[in-house]
């Protein structure tokens, strides 16, 4: 009896060397993007433990180019040494980061909430508005966002001085919102767009109305694009800083207000604007990581109908 040994000859090989020089390529090129995108959070962490002539010699690597010390966060009252002790300074980052807390996620939820159904009327109902139709209400919308801020700061700021709404929480809000609704409107119309007629119908026959069908067949099946608009309003609304130091001037001041006023007169205070910075992106940064599915479901909710 004999026993046949079979070889694999060098074309057998071929595919499995092709597939996995495209594996290494693919995830080379997904962790050197990855990097690329984490590194403007390192550098801002690192930063804020730096000392002055650390930052003027660009040292990265902590406990290798320089010795990390709490200068950044002392300064905020944040440091292990003056957490327990009163800090002028720490009441006042809580109170603007509370007013962005507040402002931020009020003008987003308001924004999705009408956001959405003016999606939803536009991708499920046929308009008429003098020479506009659907498709030109849209694109109205979208229109809001080509004006730069700096064009709309004088009749905003003569508006709100007469509506008493300077220096407030309700006005920031409200300007907020108008804000990113265009952008939450075309999100969503074409998460709407993408769901089949046909299950509001089924609904409809059912006995549903028309808001029994969207509260209970159209919304869960749009909610992470929803979700996916709410935290990119999120972003937009936390980190704007124009509107906010225009309008603002002691009792609404959020943090983008206050990581700005670390440039003075003798210099940018780079550790200070680092720590302010990393406390500020620290909540974004959390909301990214817990609703994560939401957001990928959220940008392929319109890819496979």
């Amino acid at each position: 009896m004999t026993t046949q040994v079979f070889h694999d000859s060098p074309y057998d090989r071929k595919p499995q060397l092709a597939w996995y020089a495209s594996r290494f390529a693919i995830y080379g090129m997904l962790i050197l993007w990855a990097v690329i995108c984490l590194f403007p959070i390192y550098w801002t962490l690192t930063t804020s433990f730096k000392m002055a002539p650390d930052v003027m010699k660009g040292s990265l690597i902590p406990w290798w180019d320089f010795t990390p010390k709490w200068l950044g966060w002392k300064s905020m009252g944040l440091s292990p040494d003056t957490i327990g002790s009163y800090s002028t300074v720490r009441v006042e980052f809580f109170g603007r980061f509370t007013n962005s807390l507040i402002i931020s996620i009020s003008s987003s939820l308001l924004a999705v909430v009408l956001g959405s159904l003016a999606a939803y009327g536009l991708s499920r109902f046929s308009y008429r508005f003098g020479y506009m139709r659907n498709s030109d209400i849209s694109f109205f919308f979208l229109s809001q966002l080509i004006l730069p801020p700096v064009v709309l700061a004088l009749p905003v700021l003569v508006m709100y001085k007469s509506l008493a709404l300077l220096d407030t929480r309700i006005g920031l809000i409200l300007l907020y919102t108008l804000s990113v609704l265009p952008i939450v409107i075309w999100i969503m119309r074409d998460q709407f767009a993408g769901i089949p007629v046909e299950l509001e119908e089924a609904a409809l026959v059912d006995g549903l109305s028309i808001w029994g069908a969207f509260l209970t067949i159209v919304m869960p099946i749009a909610l992470p694009g929803m979700v996916a608009a709410l935290i990119l309003s999120l972003v937009l609304t936390w980190n704007e800083y124009f509107f906010a130091a225009l309008l603002t001037s002691t009792h609404a001041n959020t943090l983008p207000v206050m990581v700005a006023s670390q440039t003075g007169s003798q210099g940018i205070s780079w550790w200070s604007m680092a720590a302010l910075s990393f406390a500020a992106i620290l909540p974004l940064i959390l909301i990214g990581i817990v609703l994560e599915r939401y957001i990928i479901k959220g940008m392929a909710a319109g890819a496979v109908k």
